[in-house]
């Protein structure tokens, strides 16, 4: 199952301060570089220059956020104001329904605030050990957002779930994170197993980051 939506937030403004925002250049807020290769990818065809935060000097600030989209909108926001240009940015993790919803916003540290993909993994399966094949259902979430450095433009935001199941070992030697334990039912594959394309197709960022790109092209005026 994949669900997504999109919105500002705050939808009872006049679109007007939406529209023909001039956009030409923006700054990708993540470090994380199977990040940057997927949402390249997915920005590719705007015709928008896409530059890191890295490659500028910005560091990442803490995520404090309660919710995906609340730490998405931090990063988005720390970048922006920084450089002056429109940053993109995501927060996403995996939400699994036998742990009350955990890791989710913690899903990158969740071993430990230096933890590796490997470490964060290993934990995850340690903990649902004992949870039986029926009960092992979870997903993962991603909130995309552009945010400007005039604060009077309100950020664009997408939003997206791509349901899976929670494997019992690893499997597949591609993508990051959770991807080698999370299994697409329809597909039968891993996240792990998916070309870049294939998963791009199916996941949470891949459709979070389409919604976000209608928004790009309904309320921006690419130069």
């Amino acid at each position: 199952m994949r669900s997504c939506s999109c919105r500002s937030p705050q939808s009872n403004r006049s679109d007007r301060e939406f529209t023909l925002v001039p956009i030409r250049k923006v700054v990708l807020a993540s470090g994380n570089a199977g990040k940057i290769r997927e949402i390249t990818d997915l920005f590719c065809d705007l015709g928008i220059e896409v530059v890191t935060m890295a490659q500028l000097g910005i560091d990442s600030p803490e995520e404090t956020g309660e919710t995906f989209v609340e730490n998405a909108l931090l990063k988005a926001r720390h970048v922006a104001t920084r450089t002056g240009l429109p940053a993109v940015a995501d927060d996403s993790g995996i939400v699994v329904d036998a742990l009350d919803g955990r890791p989710g916003v913690h899903s990158a540290r969740y071993a430990g605030e230096n933890a590796s993909d490997e470490q964060n993994v290993q934990r995850l399966l340690d903990e649902m050990n004992n949870v039986p094949d029926e009960d092992r259902g979870g997903g993962f979430h991603c909130a995309a957002v552009l945010a400007f450095p005039d604060n009077e433009i309100e950020p664009l935001v997408a939003e997206a779930v791509w349901r899976g199941r929670i494997l019992r070992q690893r499997s597949g030697h591609g993508g990051f994170g959770y991807d080698p334990v999370f299994l697409d039912v329809s597909a039968n594959k891993t996240g792990a197993e998916m070309s870049r394309d294939e998963k791009n197709v199916i996941s949470h960022r891949g459709q979070a980051f389409r919604q976000l790109k209608r928004l790009v092209r309904e309320r921006c005026r690419i130069e």
